[in-house]
């Protein structure tokens, strides 16, 4: 594909629990085809250092990535093997990188985890980090942005954020797995997050079983 051709999806990681949920995002979207440009939070950095002991370097983040996706959930290294070549890197810092304006061609972007840090930038429009930057261009823009927030319990003032990301067209989208899907290892209940992130954004996957209207269909039998 050329780079005129190019259409990604942004993807953002910022620094709350739940590295887990933006690397089978991250899978999902590359198994389906599609390009993903990617921004690692400063923040998110000591997070995944910290739940899966990769540490993300701008200068060397093709090996660090193709690590970090490999791993499952359960912290299993070479669990999967991805191919990171439809992936594009951003430095967190760069505030001059391609997604910082609404020229550059984009899908859309998915905030996978969101932190509350994360939904208030957004929210007020701060554009501290190419994260928030990026999103603000996908609101006023008018493409979708997906904010899977992860944090519990949520006080009143992030959720008046989360209202007005809402209201501003993003959707709200809380990192909550549902168990109807059959769920029996860890990696199942964060491929249903995910799952329902590439819903949210229209990329077709296969991460977890649907519901078909039938009581007991997760059940295995």
């Amino acid at each position: 594909m050329s780079q005129q051709q190019r259409m990604p999806w942004i993807v953002g990681v910022s620094g709350a629990s739940g590295t887990p949920f933006a690397a089978a995002v991250l899978r999902g979207l590359l198994a389906a085809g599609e390009s993903v440009d990617l921004v690692v939070s400063r923040a998110s950095r000591l997070t995944l250092l910290d739940e899966t002991g990769i540490a993300y370097r701008d200068a060397h983040w093709r090996e660090d990535l193709a690590g970090w996706l490999a791993r499952g959930a359960d912290g299993k290294p070479d669990t999967f093997d991805v191919d990171v070549s439809g992936v594009r890197h951003w430095a967190a810092g760069d505030l001059a990188a391609g997604p910082s304006s609404g020229s550059y061609p984009a899908k859309g972007m998915l905030i996978v985890p969101a932190s509350t840090a994360c939904v208030a930038g957004v929210a007020l429009g701060l554009s501290k980090d190419l994260l928030q930057r990026a999103a603000s261009v996908t609101l006023k823009e008018r493409r979708t942005l997906v904010v899977a927030v992860r944090e519990t319990p949520l006080n009143g003032q992030t959720l008046k954020h989360l209202v007005a990301l809402d209201e501003a067209g993003a959707i709200v989208l809380p990192a909550s797995p549902g168990f109807y899907a059959g769920a029996t290892h860890i990696q199942d209940l964060v491929d249903f997050v995910a799952g329902r992130v590439l819903d949210a954004a229209g990329v077709p996957h296969q991460l977890y079983r649907r519901w078909k209207g039938e009581l007991g269909g997760g059940s295995g039998g």
